[in-house]
């Protein structure tokens, strides 16, 4: 059947995969540092409360001073060679060392942000031009939670509904108890440790907290990073204890705990003077792990007693890091 006339030329259908990250401000500039938490902040599933009164706090007290002290943090870790910050640095390296391994021209795979830019709306439309009539999504969260994976599905959702002719779509949920992700953190562990002449008296496995009224709710995402944890001591099988606290809390109400700045400043009166943090919940290294770990939590334990401190990096583009990417998409790939 022919096409009829002035028919748009069709791409070779393709699939496309999109690896979405959180999200990271342009610059340290205050006003690209207020617009990304304005956006950040506004989302209702970040902040549970009530809508027009959160509106108030946030544009009238929150982004009037919170922006500097944001700045302050994102210029010490800032990339200044490439101009960016860590985070987008590593995310876009995932994208194209992972396009490399791929090795398939049906296959297009790309990153984006769910807050600031690229967007996740840019991103898909982007790659439905390219031709992909199938769409995998791959939330940069190893542990869901509705805060993290779930916004990154709303966004998604939202960005198709724009469309007319809207490609299918898959979504990896999560991956926490992945025994390709238990061993790339198992091995990153046993590579920083073979790089020292200390032992640790105890490994910290920090996550990102959420308000403790969200796991009241019904989020499961403190028992998948417990059991992330769980299988991590298991895999490793190593006599330093590996415990499970949560970082980066925000606002007065109580979050998940124990909270990873207390645990770490009690340590050494426990006389566990020697410390190791790895943050398993974060693909990327960012502004959480680079300043707030290993750079403020590090002062903490050392002014308060301890001896050595070392932050384990995150996956990043590690080679395990890459084979369990390669190992999830393959997984959902449509077969044709």
């Amino acid at each position: 059947m022919k096409h009829p006339n002035k028919h748009p030329r069709l791409p070779t259908r393709k699939t496309g995969v999109l690896l979405i990250n959180l999200g990271t401000p342009d610059s340290t500039k205050w006003l690209d540092i207020r617009k990304y938490l304005k956006e950040f902040l506004s989302d209702k599933r970040v902040i549970e409360v009530n809508p027009i009164l959160w509106q108030i706090i946030l544009n009238l007290f929150i982004l009037t001073f919170r922006p500097s002290k944001t700045a302050k943090a994102y210029k010490k870790i800032w990339m200044k060679k490439q101009n960016m910050s860590p985070l987008r640095y590593f995310t876009r390296k995932q994208t194209t060392t992972l396009q490399k391994r791929m090795k398939n021209p049906l296959i297009e795979i790309d990153y984006a942000m769910r807050y600031g830019n690229p967007s996740i709306a840019k991103k898909l439309s982007d790659l439905k031009d390219r031709g992909c009539q199938e769409m995998i999504i791959l939330p940069l969260y190893p542990q869901y939670a509705a805060a993290t994976t779930a916004t990154v599905c709303d966004e998604v959702y939202r960005s198709l509904m724009k469309m007319r002719w809207q490609p299918s779509l898959q979504v990896i949920p999560h991956y926490e108890s992945e025994p390709l992700y238990i061993k790339a953190l198992a091995i990153s562990i046993k590579t920083k440790l073979k790089d020292i002449k200390w032992k640790p008296d105890v490994i910290v496995a920090s996550y990102h907290g959420i308000p403790k009224k969200y796991f009241d709710k019904g989020d499961p995402y403190h028992c998948y990073c417990h059991k992330t944890t769980r299988l991590l001591v298991e895999h490793m099988k190593i006599d330093i204890p590996i415990i499970t606290t949560f970082q980066s809390r925000f606002g007065p109400e109580e979050w998940l705990k124990p909270y990873t700045d207390e645990t770490i400043e009690s340590l050494p009166k426990e006389g566990k003077k020697k410390a190791f943090v790895i943050c398993p919940g974060f693909a990327s290294d960012c502004v959480e792990t680079l300043e707030e770990i290993s750079i403020e939590a590090k002062e903490s334990f050392m002014d308060n007693g301890g001896e050595k401190f070392l932050t384990v990096p995150c996956l990043n583009s590690d080679k395990e890091h890459i084979d369990l990417f390669e190992f999830l998409i393959k997984k959902y790939l449509i077969r044709r």
